[in-house]
């Protein structure tokens, strides 16, 4: 009998603790690796998706009101240059050749080497080195600008000039690191 009471005595000394434990515990906030400060639920989502998702010109509105493109931080007529970017490509950004370099990414989505470096180039966003502008390029639906920078196949880099004449044409930067490195 005695064994019994001490049993039972132990085992609720065992639930009362437990059941404290798991309240106090299980109530406390748990942090989130994934979530940064100030990070919104689109910019998580967009991180869990490798990057793969990427809004209308990789531009995004900040709570405060100022704009981002890429790490590229507007406010106002102020810009200041975290890093490079990369975005799709439109004629009026080859402007930026006029402070920095410009590079055309010609890509098809069904080419195994460009989704290696697409990949690649949206995994390292934060090291394209500031200044650089990437535009990234439809190869099937661009047949005016394959035919003007002579473009015969994808996974084809070309830096430009402001006004986009050809500065230097190339293939086969496996990488974002390697595509810089020949950028003259």
């Amino acid at each position: 009998m005695a064994t019994q009471k001490i049993f039972v005595w132990i085992a609720g000394v065992i639930i009362i603790l437990g059941g404290g434990y798991f309240l106090f515990w299980g109530s406390a906030p748990k942090s989130d690796d994934s979530m940064m400060k100030g990070e919104t639920m689109e910019q998580k989502d967009a991180m869990q998706a490798g990057g793969q998702t990427m809004q209308k010109d990789e531009m995004m509105q900040k709570e405060d009101g100022a704009m981002m493109e890429g790490d590229t931080m507007m406010e106002g007529d102020a810009m200041m240059q975290k890093s490079g970017s990369y975005e799709a490509y439109a004629p009026e950004k080859l402007a930026r050749a006029e402070s920095g370099d410009v590079v055309l990414f010609f890509r098809a989505s069904w080419c195994p080497t460009c989704k290696a470096v697409d990949t690649d180039i949206r995994a390292n966003l934060g090291s394209i080195p500031a200044g650089l502008t990437i535009l990234d390029i439809d190869y099937d639906n661009s047949a005016a600008l394959k035919q003007k920078y002579g473009i015969t196949y994808q996974h084809t880099f070309v830096q430009v000039d402001s006004k986009g004449t050809l500065i230097k044409k190339w293939s086969g930067s496996p990488t974002l690191a390697a595509l810089a490195r020949e950028v003259q």
